[in-house]
């Protein structure tokens, strides 16, 4: 498979038109036609189905559509890791974040790095650690921030510092954000919103106890700033951590007994870096070390 027929067969996938995929790609429609229907043979397999004005993925092709992104990414983000300019330190440092405070001490981190290498840039992608923890392997990560719950068992890692604490995020008119706190009787008959993170649910039964099996749960969500949209349209309270100002309608109303979750910064072990990463984590780790020692 050739890259750059890969990246044909993405564009065909947004566009579901192969006319307008080819005008987008500054081909004719026969030849980019033609290229897609070798990348069938040489596969076996049926990519799309074909209407008049439409080209849709069977379920063939939506498992390409993956594997050819991850594919694509991981070629464009070796390339920019080698991207130097006259001997100074360049190249892209990838990494995954999970929703956490830990997020203002690494972006802290960033800002003094970059001072010193402003070639050096770095892409961030959000998702939940379930997400992030897979694409370090697949080398499509340098870096995972993730908030434990969490096996590392195959990772490097950093402690961060902070500690997230857990509450329940409601409407101002809501009468629990009167509240300086909430137990977990204080939440029963109320439809709330969960992490979708099985491991995080565990966590939460813990601290609700034999509460756990008669809450009513309403939805569940991997990113916060959903569910406060949730919260906001009247679908229930959100379980999750502090993070500031999410929306002036919004109270955060912590746990009683408290609850807090520690995260972790991660990376694959014997994993071979970029000389960009690898300076960036050697900083990281010095300024660890450093934190520890005070």
């Amino acid at each position: 498979m050739e890259l750059r027929v890969l990246k044909y067969f993405l564009v065909v996938a947004r566009e579901e038109n192969i006319t307008k995929a080819a005008a987008l790609l500054h081909v004719t429609q026969p030849t980019l036609s033609r290229q897609l229907i070798q990348l069938e043979e040489e596969l076996g397999v049926q990519l799309l189905r074909r209407g008049k004005y439409h080209a849709s993925l069977t379920d063939e092709g939506m498992l390409l559509r993956r594997r050819a992104q991850e594919i694509v990414d991981l070629a464009e983000k070796t390339q920019r890791e080698f991207q130097q300019d006259a001997g100074e330190l360049a190249g892209e440092i990838s990494i995954g974040a999970g929703e956490s405070n830990s997020m203002t001490d690494l972006s802290r981190k960033i800002a003094v790095f970059r001072r010193a290498h402003p070639l050096v840039r770095f892409s961030v992608y959000s998702a939940s650690a379930d997400d992030i923890k897979e694409r370090p392997d697949k080398g499509l990560l340098d870096l995972g921030l993730l908030a434990e719950p969490v096996d590392i068992g195959r990772y490097e890692f950093i402690r961060m510092p902070r500690r997230d604490r857990w509450g329940v995020w409601v409407r101002r008119d809501d009468p629990l954000a009167a509240r300086a706190s909430v137990t977990p009787r204080d939440l029963l008959g109320i439809p709330l919103l969960l992490s979708r993170r099985e491991e995080v649910q565990r966590e939460l039964a813990g601290w609700f106890g034999d509460a756990f099996e008669k809450i009513e749960i309403a939805a569940t969500f991997n990113l916060i700033l959903n569910a406060a949209n949730m919260v906001r349209n009247h679908v229930g309270a959100a379980l999750g951590f502090f993070m500031g100002n999410l929306s002036d309608e919004l109270c955060f109303v912590p746990f009683s007994p408290p609850l807090e979750t520690g995260t972790v910064l991660v990376w694959k072990k014997d994993q071979a870096f970029s000389p960009a990463s690898e300076q960036f984590l050697q900083f990281l780790k010095q300024t660890d070390e450093t934190r520890r020692m005070i």
